[in-house]
Formats: C-alpha cells, sequence, structure tokens
C-alpha cells in the first residue's frame, strides 16, 4: 500500500522523526501541522524583540544518537552550542554545588558524600541503562498468541537479567520508591539531596515524597544507555532539532503542510479513511499516525463512539495534568548567582536548597496553589550561544515547579503574582537581576495546552510512572502505537518511551505503520 497516503498529524519532534523514517521506507506522506512553523512544544521563538529562546523544551539528555545518524541531522543543520553541561545546585547560604556526570566537581559536602556520590551515580546510571535499552524497541504486550509477540518481554527479562544478582534486586527494591526516601538513606548534604530530588519531579506532577519518582529519575539518567553524562544545549535553541529533523523529513520525500490544523479523524467501515482540516477541506488516507496527546487523539479528533467504553475510560481517566512552568527572561547583561564562580554561569543551575524543599514547594499544587518557594532549574543558553540575544545581552529560561493548570481562581488573576513570586526568588540568589530585566514571559500549563495543544499543559503528554510506562502507556490496548481502531497510530510523548526529546516514539510507531500495513 506504498501508494496510499498516509497522514502524519502534528509537526513535533516525534511526528517529524515518524514523516522521516515512514518516507524513507517508500511511503507517501503528509505532516498536517496547524501552528505556522514546525517544532511543536521544541521550537525556537523570539518572546521579546530581538531576544529567543527555546519556548518549552530548553535542554536534550536523552536525544536518540542512533537517530541523528540515520537521519543524518547533522548535514541537516543539527548542531551543539555546549554538550554534557555540569549541574550547579545553588546554595542560599555560601558556595555552589557543582556535579558533573557522577563527579562532584567542587561544594560543601563531606568526603563521605563524595564517595556515595559516585557509587550511588555509578549505580542508578546502570540501572537507568535498562529503561534506555527499550526505548528503540515497541513495548511488548501483556498477553500474546504468537511467540514472536512474546520477544520484546524476552528481550526486557534478558536486561534485567543482565544486571545482576545485587544490582535487580535493588531495581525492584527502589524503582517504586519516592526519591525523597532514597536520597535521605543515600546522602547527607540537603543541596545534594536537592539536586537528585528536583531532576526526579521536572515537568511531572509529582513531589519528592510521591511514589514512583525514583522510576521518572531513572527515566531522566536513560541516556546512559547510549553514554550520556549531561543534558546538551542546541546551537539556536532546541527548535534547531525540529529544524533539522523537517529537512531530513523533506528530502526524504515527506510533504510539510502548515497552519493546517486537523479537526477530525474519520473513520469510515471500522478503519481510517482520512482527517478532516478545520474548515472542512477532508483528506484521504490509509493510516493516521498522531503525535498529538492520547486524550487529544483518541477523545478529541477521533471521538469516544469508536471506542470500545472500557478503553475509552482508560484514556479518560489517564493522568495528564501539568504543574510545570516555563519563564523567560531577557536581560541587559549577564546576571551574577552568588556562590557561583563566572565559569560555572553558562551550566545548568539548580534552585532546589534540599529535597524538602522541593517536596514543599508541591505541597501547594495538591490544593490548586501556587508554590511559595517554587524549585527551578535554570539556564542562560547565551553565555554559550551569542545568536539568541543582543551583543552584550542575555537569555534566562526556567523551568518553574509548581504552577498548577487548574490553579484556583485562574491565571488571569494568578499569573501577575506567581511572576513577581518567582522573579523575587531569583533576584535573593542573583542580586541585580531585576535591574537588568528587559522583558519577562511566563507560559503556565494553560498557555501550554492553548499554544502547544496538549490536553492540560502537561510536559510528557501523560505522567511517567510505572502504571503508565512501558507495555501500560499510555493505555492497555494503545500501548504498542496503533489505536484499537485499524489505520490509527500514536506516536507522540504520550506513548513508550514517553517525555523528553527523544524521537523513539516517533520511529518505533513509523516501523509498526509499516510492519500493519507493509
Amino acid at each position: 500500500m506504498t501508494d496510499a497516503l498516509t497522514v502524519v498529524i502534528g509537526a513535533g519532534h516525534n511526528g517529524l522523526v515518524a514523516a522521516a523514517y515512514l518516507a524513507r521506507a517508500g511511503r507517501r506522506v503528509l505532516v498536517l501541522e496547524a501552528a505556522d512553523h514546525v517544532g511543536g512544544a521544541a521550537v525556537t521563538r523570539e518572546f521579546a524583540p530581538r531576544f529567543r529562546v527555546s519556548s518549552v523544551a530548553h535542554l536534550t539528555h536523552l536525544l536518540d544518537p542512533s537517530i541523528i545518524r540515520e537521519l543524518d541531522l547533522t548535514r541537516h543543520g543539527l548542531a551543539f552550542a555546549r554538550e554534557e553541561l555540569k549541574s550547579v545546585v545553588l546554595n542560599p547560604t555560601g558556595e555552589a554545588l557543582v556535579l558533573d556526570g557522577a563527579e562532584i566537581v567542587s561544594g560543601p559536602v563531606s568526603a563521605a558524600d563524595r564517595a556515595s556520590y559516585a557509587e550511588f551515580s555509578a549505580r542508578l546510571r546502570r540501572l537507568a541503562t535498562v529503561l534506555g535499552r527499550q526505548h528503540g524497541r515497541v513495548p511488548p504486550r501483556l498477553g500474546w498468541s504468537h511467540w514472536r509477540e512474546a520477544l520484546p518481554a524476552a528481550a526486557l527479562g534478558l536486561d534485567l537479567r543482565r544486571l545482576g544478582r545485587d544490582d535487580l534486586r535493588e531495581f525492584l527494591r527502589i524503582v517504586t520508591m519516592p526519591v525523597y526516601d532514597l536520597v535521605e538513606e543515600s546522602f547527607e548534604s540537603p543541596l545534594l539531596k536537592g539536586a537528585v530530588a528536583l531532576d526526579a519531579v521536572l515537568g511531572t506532577r509529582l513531589g519528592a515524597r510521591s511514589g514512583n519518582t525514583v522510576f521518572s529519575y531513572l527515566h531522566r539518567l536513560s541516556g546512559a544507555a547510549y553514554g550520556r553524562r549531561g543534558p546538551a544545549l542546541p546551537r539556536g535553541g532546541v527548535g534547531s532539532v525540529t529544524d533539522s529533523l523537517a529537512a531530513a523529513a523533506r528530502i526524504a520525500g515527506a510533504s510539510i503542510r502548515l497552519s493546517s490544523p486537523v479537526e477530525a479523524i474519520l473513520v469510515e467501515q471500522g478503519r481510517v479513511a482520512g482527517v478532516r482540516l478545520a474548515g472542512g477541506e477532508r483528506i484521504e488516507a490509509r493510516a493516521v499516525v498522531s503525535s498529538a496527546d492520547p486524550k487529544t487523539t483518541l477523545l478529541r479528533l477521533l471521538g469516544a463512539r469508536h471506542l470500545e467504553a472500557e478503553f475509552a475510560q482508560r484514556v479518560h481517566h489517564l493522568r495528564a495534568t501539568g504543574t510545570a512552568a516555563k519563564l523567560h527572561l531577557a536581560l541587559a547583561g549577564l546576571p551574577r548567582f552568588t556562590g557561583v564562580p563566572a565559569e560555572w554561569l553558562g551550566e545548568r543551575l539548580l534552585l532546589a536548597p534540599s529535597a524538602t524543599y522541593v517536596d514543599q514547594a508541591f505541597d501547594h499544587a495538591k490544593y490548586r496553589r501556587c508554590s511559595d518557594a517554587p524549585a527551578l532549574e535554570i539556564t542562560i543558553p547565551t553565555v554559550h550561544d551569542a545568536t539568541l540575544a543582543p551583543d552584550g545581552q542575555h537569555v534566562l529560561s526556567a523551568i518553574v515547579q509548581y504552577a498548577p493548570h487548574d490553579v484556583d481562581g485562574g491565571w488571569d488573576a494568578a499569573r501577575g503574582p506567581f511572576l513577581e513570586r518567582v522573579l523575587a526568588l531569583l533576584e535573593a540568589h542573583a542580586p541585580g537581576l531585576r535591574a537588568q530585566l528587559l522583558a519577562a514571559q511566563l507560559l503556565t500549563p494553560a498557555d501550554l495546552e492553548r499554544e502547544f495543544r496538549m490536553h492540560g499543559g502537561h510536559w510528557h503528554h501523560a505522567e511517567l510512572t510505572i502504571d503508565q510506562a512501558l507495555m501500560l502507556r499510555p493505555v492497555p490496548g494503545a500501548a504498542q502505537y496503533a489505536a484499537p481502531v485499524a489505520g490509527l497510530y500514536l506516536c507522540g510523548a504520550g506513548s513508550h518511551p514517553g517525555g523528553g526529546v527523544i524521537g523513539a516514539a516517533g520511529r518505533n510507531a513509523a516501523r509498526v505503520v509499516a510492519e500493519d500495513d507493509p
């Protein structure tokens, strides 16, 4: 059926990866993107005159190097301004803590914590490698009728067995634990505990004492399977990743239509027949591959009437409510953070002085309130990439935990006070920052839902917990990329392996499409 059209909904990174691989396999592919540019949430935009920033995702730590190689993304413009960024944990009382992979470079920690952190990092990265090895595989089914369908489960079991007895026992002990409990038993330093805790909850609706946060931390570390020690800063912002993917897809033969929002997925005689665009245009297609989130795809574009009631209920109850906001600042000069030498300002700065601090920041979100004292992941990308701001000026970009999508009283009332609270917190750690401020933008989860069409404004399209991972992601019955309606497939972050700029969901989905309908 290679002459039949395959429609890809959404030109985010996973949609573009799927389009590129399908086109390389000889498919006739059309990508339909609602916005007037490619990239989805992985896009670089101007937020103030002459100041550009990665709008949502601002670093890459899980981008699959085999996708970079196979699609020749370097030839299509992908480059990194800085790789393997260090983590600098801001210290409200003095010298910052600097982490480089498994090494503590400097900071106020004991010799015991230095040794413990080296062992802890090595062990957790070994465990995370098991998850990383699953990225490029279609997850196993919970039940199978043919021996070939048992192979993915056998591969996962073999990866776990290869850990060895001690590491496997540790994996099973900690994988569902709250990260708070793990750092309490591992370290003395509050700064070290706070750094690990923040990494475990970034982009999630989970606190440090929430179950499954060790699992989400392992997901973040799963780039260890590729040999990665830290996140990377793409030159030109994260939008350069999706620009290179769009170029690769077009060269492979895919067409990309912008400003073409899909209004409905069409079904005839029990299988997908195409899509209808806003405005009424109908496009017939043999297969539709959606990089939109599962709730948007299955409940809004397809419609629950085409699904069995039990399956529709699973999708309805999928946890996908965001609590992470994004802050962008245009600055007249380079800010100076207390306790941070100038050579570390271009690294990844963490405002998480303890695991208790991170957990208390989450407490407010449980009751639909913004954090009184948010935890932050901060980057100043212009230290390494001067193309993002005028000469001598800078951009500061920060993930802010926590800002609930359904904030009490609504975001019209909450936005100003919360922005002021975050700016005051930054000023306390970087005296003089307010005097340098030229412009500020705060993107709340409600903004992310509206501007990037992600249900609930959740960065990962669905919470990444054990019950929503691997063969359960997003829900049983759609965990191997194929939806219950013939010809419909999912390829976004709501599918395995989950959130982050990885690309594996797009490539895996393309493989399933080709196998289902060669």
